[in-house]
């Protein structure tokens, strides 16, 4: 019996000394990974090239804003904006401008037209100091639009009428569900007006285009790449290397410098432990499938545009 009790402590010690070491090796792997995430964004710290990308719609979210704000505030010696989009609602292209050029009065910044910057998108564009697309590139758009499907017709049809009180006749006018009046259609034409001809004196100015030149790219029509470079849209042809290459020659930017990815927070992983693996992925070339978003983003749904939108949009079937 005695024998017996020798050995069930000792199985006991045994387990609790298993037990130790197990906690111990389990805090030991995430000291590592913690570690090496740490070592990762600490890396991201050192004098690097900033990329953003601008796809999709543009709204002009905050998180967008605040995140060009993040990249001033960093170590990155210049900034290549990724465009592939067609644009948006224009108050929202408009703050991304504005937001472009903040940024580019404390870094260099290009941006590079990959498969579409139009109407919106070419505006924000327009704040970089170059612009670079591939020849293919949809460029241009420059113009505005206000777009309100009106059912009175159908309402009519069905035998439904839409009463309002307003206090004056171009309250919320127009409306949609009413035949649009020769004045509200006016105040519309005005308003559209206006906002072009901001837009236009926006594109002369920061590609140094008047007269007849600037005409000929402002009547909302689209060019590929290899116009634009024509017509003097963009600064050059090529890619992100060609980006890079112009920033060595001609800001002096070291040779070879890491080109660190900035995402806004809504697409970064909350989760310290996946932050830390995201790394070590990163780390050994472990390839991130990208669009993942933008597809999320589609079956969510589209989000209604209000108000003026410079959007360039191809036909849908």
């Amino acid at each position: 019996m005695s024998l017996t009790s020798d050995m069930m402590v000792d199985r006991r010690r045994l387990r609790r000394q298993l037990t130790f070491w197990r906690v111990i090796a389990v805090l030991a792997v995430l000291g590592a990974l913690i570690g090496v995430g740490l070592a990762i964004r600490g890396a991201g710290e050192s004098a690097h090239i900033a990329r953003m990308r601008i796809d999709g719609l543009i709204t002009g979210k905050q998180e967008t804003l605040d995140l060009l704000r993040e990249i001033e505030k960093s170590k990155a010696q210049a900034v290549v904006l990724r465009i592939n989009s067609g644009g948006g609602t224009t108050s929202g292209s408009e703050a991304l401008y504005n937001g472009v050029r903040q940024l580019a009065s404390k870094k260099p910044v290009v941006a590079i037209i990959d498969g579409v910057g139009a109407s919106g998108a070419y505006m924000a564009a327009l704040g970089a100091e170059r612009i670079v697309a591939n020849g293919s590139a949809i460029v241009g758009s420059v113009g505005v639009i206000a777009q309100i499907p009106n059912v009175s017709k159908l309402l009519d049809t069905l035998g439904v009428k839409v009463e309002s009180v307003r206090s004056s006749p171009l309250k919320a006018m127009p409306s949609g569900v009413e035949p649009t009046s020769p004045e509200a259609r006016a105040a519309l034409e005005q308003t559209v007006t206006d906002t072009y001809r901001w837009f236009r004196a926006l594109v002369g100015e920061r590609r140094r285009l008047e007269g007849d030149a600037l005409a000929n790219v402002a009547d909302g029509r689209v060019f590929t790449g290899r116009q634009a470079l024509e017509l003097k849209l963009i600064d050059a042809l090529g890619d992100e290397s060609a980006a890079i290459t112009w920033l060595e020659a001609e800001k002096g930017l070291k040779k070879d410098l890491r080109v660190r990815d900035y995402k806004p927070k809504s697409q970064r992983s909350g989760v310290p432990g996946l932050s830390a693996l995201d790394g070590l992925a990163r780390l050994f070339g472990i390839a991130v499938p990208e669009g993942v978003d933008e597809a999320a983003q589609r079956l969510l749904g589209a989000q209604a545009l209000e108000g003026l939108v410079s959007v360039w949009q191809p036909a849908q079937p």
